[in-house]
């Protein structure tokens, strides 16, 4: 029997390197997929904006070029969003749906909280580190720049109108795990609790010891997870 096959979806800022240990620690049960959502680690973006539609349209395209028929994914926090429309608007492509710190309850207020973190020229005097790691991440045709402040319009946008509401997110029939992190600063429990809530088919799992950096997440006791609710 052929192994079940998972997509990794990273999240906001993100890039599929950041997955290189949790692809390492599910190979022995699953065909891991992962890729950089358009605009993201070196995929050349279109003129279309940065929008959670938009990024999913690309996973499609992707799967439709690698002839991968229906995929189950994992998706961390943006990633995770993009895996809920993906169930949502392609139901026939998608199998289960694992989410990590996903923030789906968006306004005006969170929005501009979070996105005024997002200027590239603070984050350059003010975490180098982190603005190295952009750099090296997202390479040529893009610049890194160009994809904070992108991504700080797609926070403004969701601000303004999020692209799955409350009433559409009900209607995903996809077995849902969402999971957080007690340690996330951007997603309580009760959000998280929220969301599930909705989903006609699934579990909350609240990680211990878990912020929300994805780097920063016990790639090992993730895998597990994973693992078991996809085999289950």
């Amino acid at each position: 029997m052929s192994p079940k096959k998972i997509l990794l979806l990273h999240g906001a800022l993100g890039g599929r390197d950041q997955f290189s240990t949790l692809s390492d620690k599910l190979a022995d049960s699953f065909s891991v997929f992962s890729l950089n959502l358009e605009g993201h680690g070196g995929v050349k973006q279109s003129d279309r904006e940065f929008r959670i539609q938009y990024f999913a349209e690309g996973v499609i395209e992707w799967m439709d070029r690698y002839h991968q028929k229906k995929l189950d994914i994992f998706g961390y926090s943006m990633g995770g969003y993009v895996a809920l429309y993906l169930a949502l608007h392609y139901p026939e492509r998608i199998g289960s749906v694992f989410t990590l710190g996903t923030k789906f309850f968006w306004n005006a207020e969170i929005a501009a909280k979070e996105a005024s973190r997002l200027h590239p020229d603070g984050i350059e005097t003010k975490v180098p580190v982190f603005a190295n790691q952009l750099k090296k991440r997202h390479t040529a045709p893009n610049n890194w720049k160009e994809v904070v402040t992108k991504t700080a319009d797609l926070l403004h946008a969701l601000g303004k109108k999020q692209e799955l509401n409350s009433l559409e997110i009900k209607r995903i029939e996809q077995r849902v795990r969402i999971g957080v992190g007690d340690r996330d600063n951007l997603v309580d429990l009760q959000e998280a609790r929220k969301l599930a809530d909705l989903l006609p088919n699934s579990e909350l799992m609240v990680l211990p010891n878990t912020p929300h950096p994805i780097d920063k997440v016990n790639a090992e006791r993730l895998s597990v997870y994973i693992r078991e609710f996809l085999n289950g």
